[in-house]
């Protein structure tokens, strides 16, 4: 992986990973190529974005050249909802994520160029397709076919479910638009499909209430033992409800017959850096990501095995300020460059928000759309 210090406004799409490999390197290389790339960014926005400049003045006091991920100036996320925070020309626009905020919430809204939205696709295309393969599968999607219908400013839900599209083929809606299980449509999608490989895809708490609990209360059940299930998002409500990843995966498999299941953590303000769950149950950062852990007093990096606020770096935004944000999620890293599964990088954990923090809602769903 090769990164360079590019000029201030060059945001051209060189610096990131080789194809195939979005967990390679080891911390000491991670650092040395994530770092200059890293500044440049800061650099990039602070000269393009008023907002982010003042933010980043007050806040840290200025933006200066860091030797280490863990110094680079951070952005409450929850800043996004309040800010129209954007570094190129309007015209320049090419879509608008929405985070999925409860009503009367303020919302996140993510401006993309065509250039940001690219390495995200490949982003995530590098990082998922390490995961389930390049081969494109029958994709059965657990949700609504409304979801889907605002392809402007779209919401994490639909940014999601499109993002994944380019891994699936011949896609159906298990849901239909009232959020029930379509009987028919998956039916005739197993009888095409249900012997070989599929994916699956959908959000956590989606998958969970409108799929798990709706077959379970039906006394139904599916076949689709070759199934693999992407989902993300929307754990609040499962932890409020007592559901452990456990519990969701067992029950999971009971009724649908599918053993392989990949959560992962991301967030509207960095589409395309996704944090996937390896074999083991952690989530890891890869090449084009660092996850830190910081103590919600006085922002210090904790030592892993100690619980704090999540901070996540990413390579990718060119069109707004996301490359250093600090979240309102908890979580513990639990180790660099060893996990069984073999695969370099850090590997964490998330335990949910912190508490206190603003509800934010940014995949829950209750019974409609986003």
């Amino acid at each position: 992986m090769s990164m360079r210090t590019d000029p201030v406004g060059d945001p051209s799409p060189r610096s990131l990973p080789s194809p195939g490999h979005p967990y390679a390197l080891h911390r000491a290389a991670k650092q040395e190529a994530l770092v200059p790339e890293l500044n440049r960014l800061t650099r990039l926005h602070y000269a393009g974005c008023a907002e982010y400049r003042r933010l980043v003045d007050v806040l840290h006091g200025g933006p200066r050249q860091v030797d280490r991920c863990e110094d680079f100036p951070y952005l409450p996320v929850r800043l996004f909802k309040h800010y129209e925070l954007r570094s190129v020309p309007e015209a320049d626009l090419v879509r608008t994520l929405s985070s999925s905020g409860t009503s009367g919430q303020a919302v996140s809204r993510i401006h993309l160029d065509k250039d940001t939205a690219a390495r995200q696709t490949r982003a995530l295309t590098e990082i998922a397709g390490s995961f389930i393969g390049s081969r494109r599968l029958p994709m059965l999607i657990v949700d609504c076919p409304a979801t889907l219908a605002n392809r402007a400013g779209f919401s994490a839900r639909t940014a999601g479910i499109l993002g994944f599209s380019i891994f699936g083929r011949n896609p159906t809606h298990a849901l239909d638009d009232d959020m029930q299980i379509d009987s028919g449509a998956i039916e005739a999608f197993l009888a095409r499909h249900g012997e070989g490989p599929v994916l699956v895809f959908g959000f956590t708490a989606v998958v969970w209430q409108h799929f798990v609990l709706a077959l379970a209360a039906r006394g139904a059940s599916l076949s689709i033992p070759g199934g693999i299930l992407i989902h993300g998002g929307g754990w609040k409500k499962l932890a409020s409800a007592a559901v452990s990843p456990d519990e969701f995966k067992s029950r999971l498999r009971r009724l649908t017959g599918i053993a392989r299941v990949h959560n992962y953590y991301g967030m509207v303000e960095q589409t395309g850096s996704i944090f996937m769950e390896c074999e083991h149950g952690f989530l890891h950062a890869s090449d084009y990501s660092e996850v830190i852990i910081r103590d919600p007093l006085d922002f210090k990096v904790v030592a892993p095995g100690v619980p704090g606020l999540i901070q996540l770096l990413s390579v990718l935004p060119h069109s707004y300020p996301g490359h250093s944000i600090l979240t309102e999620d908890t979580g513990t890293m639990v180790g660099v460059d060893d996990c069984p599964c073999g695969r370099q990088g850090a590997r964490f954990q998330v335990h949910g928000r912190l508490k206190d923090a603003e509800t934010r809602g940014c995949s829950d769903v209750d019974h409609h759309p986003a």
